[in-house]
């Protein structure tokens, strides 16, 4: 009969479970703070927020500019917007006028 005494080692029961507590702080810290982590994604988020809303004030001064083009070459040119395109640019008024400068030229 074969026999074999030899001495139970008790760190031998800790390599296992060290490992995986090795793999999963790993795996739970770039989850957290990794580069597609919940960190990260917050701040994509923030981008993003901020992106709308500057796209939402472009489109709207794209089409402000959008319909002064279109009544400047409409074939029938109003003489007012002219008159008014103008004036600010040569930056002229008549002594009888008061005048108020929007900045959407």
């Amino acid at each position: 009969m074969w026999t074999k005494h030899h001495k139970e080692r008790k760190i031998g029961r800790f390599i296992l479970p060290a490992i995986t507590i090795a793999f999963v702080s790993y795996f739970g810290y770039h989850c957290v703070h990794g580069d597609l982590g919940l960190i990260a994604t917050e701040e994509f988020e923030r981008q993003r927020l901020a992106r709308t809303d500057e796209l939402a004030k472009l489109s709207a001064k794209r089409e402000a500019l959008e319909r002064q083009v279109q009544l400047m070459s409409d074939g029938s040119l109003e003489k007012d917007m002219l008159d008014e395109i103008a004036r600010y640019q040569l930056n002229v008024s008549r002594r009888d006028e008061i005048t108020i400068f929007n900045s959407y030229f």
